[in-house]
C-alpha cells in the first residue's frame, strides 16, 4: 500500500499540472454559462468557478475514458484548492515568477498546439478565437501553475532520503504487493538549439549600434522603437515595457537596466529573446520602467552543420572520459527539462528516469532498441516541443529486463518514491500549518468532500 501511494502521488502531480494548465481541447472547448457558472471556492482573492471544476473533471474523464466517481471529483477540487492556497501564500511571502518565464512558457505551449494542429490559422479556426485571445485565456492559469510549482519547490527543496530511508520504505511494502516491472530503459539526451551564425549576430548588433548613435544624435528612442523593434507587445508603445519589480525580467536585461540613470542607454544586450538596446525611463521605489528596441537574427537561416559539429566534439569528450555525460548535459544542453537531471529523460507517468520501453518516444524507439548500454548516438536532427530546430545526441544509460521490484535493481526508483512520500508529507504538514492563515470559503454543496480535512497533497 505504501508503494502504491508513492506511485499515486507522482501520477497525481503530473495530472494536476495538466489540469491547471487548461491546455487540452476539452479545456478550450468548455463554454462557461453565466446562468450555471459561479464561484464555488474563495482563497483570499483567488477564486474557483464551477466551470473550472467542470473543465478539470471533463479533461480527466477524457484521459481516463470513464465516468469519474464523486470521490474523484472531490480529489480534483481538492487539487484546485491546493493550487489556490499555494498561490495565495506565494503572494503573502513575495514568491514571484518573472514575466519573461511566463511568456516563454506560454509561447512554448502555443508553439506545441500549433505544431499539433498544423498552423496558427487552423488553431484560430478550431477555437474561433485569435491567437492573442487564446494566449490571453491561458496566461493566468499558466502563471498560477508556475507560481504554485515554485512554492512547492520552496517547501520541499531541502528534503532528501538516505539509504536507510529507502530500505525502510521498501520493507514496508507487503510481499504480495511488490510490483512487476516490464523492460525499462534510462535514456539521456544533450540538446543544442540550432543557432544563427556569428556573422548574423554581428549584423544585428551593428544595426542596434547604429540606432543608438541616431538616438544619441537627437532622434526619438520611442519613434525608432515603433519603427524597428521586433517586440510586438512594446513596439506600439514606443518600446515601453511599463513598471517591473526585480527578478521579473530576464537577468541580462534587468542587470543592464538597473545600472542606468533615467534617460541613459545600455550597450547592446543579448538575451534568450534576441538583442536589446535599453533606456531607463524611471525608477519608483523597488520598481523600474524601461523601453527597449529588440532585434532578432534571421531565424530562417539556421546553421545545422555548426550545431552538429559542436555536439560531435562534446560526444568525443564524453567517449574519451574527459567529461561525464551527466556533467556535459548540465553544462551544455539547451533542454531545460533534462539538463539539471544529468540529461536523463523522465517518464510522464511517474517522473521516474526508468521508462518502460513501450513508453519511449516513438521517434527514438528503434534507435534505443538497437543500442548497447553506455553508447551514444551521433547527432540527430530534432525539433523541440515549442517547434525550434535543434540537434541532439542520445545516451542509453541502462536497460533493465522484466523483474519483480527489489532493492538492488530498483534502488534509484525506490529512492524517488521514498523522497516523493517525504515531499507529500512535507506539503501536507505545510497545508495544515497554513490553511488557517488565509481566508478559505467553500460552497456548502461540497461539504461532503471535506476539502480542508485530511491530506490535501
Amino acid at each position: 500500500m505504501i508503494f502504491k501511494s508513492g506511485l499515486q502521488i507522482l501520477s497525481k502531480h503530473t495530472f494536476f499540472s495538466l489540469v491547471l494548465l487548461l491546455v487540452t481541447s476539452v479545456a478550450w472547448a468548455q463554454q462557461r454559462s453565466k446562468a450555471l457558472d459561479g464561484i464555488i471556492v474563495k482563497v483570499n482573492n483567488q477564486i474557483i468557478l464551477r466551470s473550472d471544476l467542470q473543465t478539470a473533471v471533463a479533461q480527466e474523464e477524457a484521459q481516463a475514458q470513464k465516468k469519474l466517481s464523486d470521490q474523484d471529483r472531490c480529489d480534483i477540487l481538492r487539487a484546485l484548492v491546493q493550487q489556490k492556497l499555494l498561490v495565495a501564500r506565494a503572494e503573502i511571502d513575495s514568491v514571484v515568477v518573472d514575466q519573461e518565464t511566463i511568456e516563454g512558457t506560454l509561447d512554448q505551449r502555443m508553439a506545441y498546439f500549433v505544431s499539433q494542429i498544423g498552423s496558427e490559422q487552423k488553431l484560430e479556426e478550431y477555437y474561433n478565437k485569435s491567437i492573442k485571445q487564446i494566449k490571453d485565456d491561458l496566461r493566468k492559469p499558466i502563471k498560477e501553475q508556475l507560481i504554485a510549482e515554485k512554492m512547492q519547490g520552496e517547501i520541499t527543496q531541502k528534503l532528501s532520503v538516505t539509504p536507510n530511508d529507502v530500505k525502510k520504505f521498501f520493507n514496508k511494502i507487503p510481499q504480495d504487493s511488490l510490483p512487476y516491472f516490464s523492460t525499462e530503459v534510462e535514456i539521456g539526451q544533450i540538446v543544442k538549439l540550432a543557432g544563427v551564425s556569428k556573422t548574423q549576430k554581428d549584423e544585428v548588433r551593428n544595426r542596434l549600434l547604429e540606432l543608438k548613435k541616431r538616438i544619441q544624435a537627437g532622434e526619438s528612442f520611442a519613434t525608432l522603437a515603433t519603427q524597428y523593434s521586433e517586440d510586438p507587445g512594446s513596439a506600439a508603445k514606443g518600446g515601453e515595457l511599463g513598471f517591473f519589480k526585480k527578478r521579473e525580467l530576464v537577468p541580462e536585461y534587468e542587470a543592464a537596466a538597473l545600472k542606468l540613470e533615467p534617460g541613459q542607454l545600455t550597450d547592446v544586450i543579448e538575451s534568450q529573446f534576441g538583442f536589446h538596446l535599453i533606456q531607463l525611463i524611471e525608477r519608483r521605489g523597488e520598481e523600474y520602467n524601461t523601453r527597449h528596441i529588440l532585434l532578432k537574427p534571421n531565424s530562417t537561416n539556421i546553421d545545422m552543420e555548426a550545431t552538429a559539429a559542436e555536439l560531435n566534439k562534446l560526444r568525443a569528450r564524453i567517449q574519451s572520459d574527459s567529461i561525464s555525460f551527466s556533467k556535459a548535459a548540465k553544462d551544455f544542453s539547451d533542454d531545460k527539462v533534462t539538463k539539471d537531471n544529468g540529461g536523463l529523460m523522465m517518464s510522464p507517468r511517474d517522473r521516474s528516469t526508468f521508462i518502460p520501453l513501450d513508453q519511449v518516444d516513438p521517434s527514438i524507439f528503434f534507435i534505443i532498441d538497437t543500442m548497447k548500454v553506455g553508447s551514444i548516438t551521433k547527432p540527430l536532427e530534432y525539433r523541440t516541443e515549442d517547434g525550434k530546430q535543434a540537434m541532439r545526441i542520445i545516451y542509453l544509460k541502462s536497460n533493465t529486463p522484466p523483474h519483480q521490484a527489489n532493492l538492488k535493481d530498483d534502488y534509484q526508483k525506490l529512492a524517488t518514491y521514498a523522497l516523493n512520500e517525504k515531499r507529500r508529507k512535507a506539503l501536507s504538514d505545510w497545508f495544515e500549518k497554513n490553511k488557517n492563515t488565509v481566508y478559505i470559503d467553500i460552497d456548502p454543496e461540497f461539504n461532503n468532500c471535506d476539502i480542508l480535512q485530511g491530506n490535501l497533497f
